[in-house]
């Protein structure tokens, strides 16, 4: 009978034994994505910021158009003039 009661202690020590074994390897997996996750939310953290800094140090480029319509203005106005003196 002791035999018998060894054996079935045997089986639930190789369950458990194997049980901890996966659940570390699943750990070993998991730890170093999590770390990796946390880093890339830090970098997406700081990256918003500049694109944040980009979008007001380029928001004049909105009159842009504005800027090239009166400087045509003006290059058409020194043609003319250019012209009316002979030049």
């Amino acid at each position: 009978m002791f035999a018998l009661l060894a054996e079935s202690n045997t089986g639930w020590t190789i369950g458990y034994v194997i049980g901890i074994v996966v659940v570390l390897v699943v750990v070993a997996l998991v730890v170093p994505i999590l770390l990796l996750a946390r880093s890339i939310g830090g970098q997406a953290h700081r990256i918003n910021g500049l694109l944040g800094s980009a979008v007001t140090n380029t928001a004049a480029l909105t009159e842009l158009h504005t800027t090239i319509s009166s400087a045509e203005v003006i290059v058409d106005g020194l043609r003319r003039g250019r012209q009316k003196l002979g030049g």
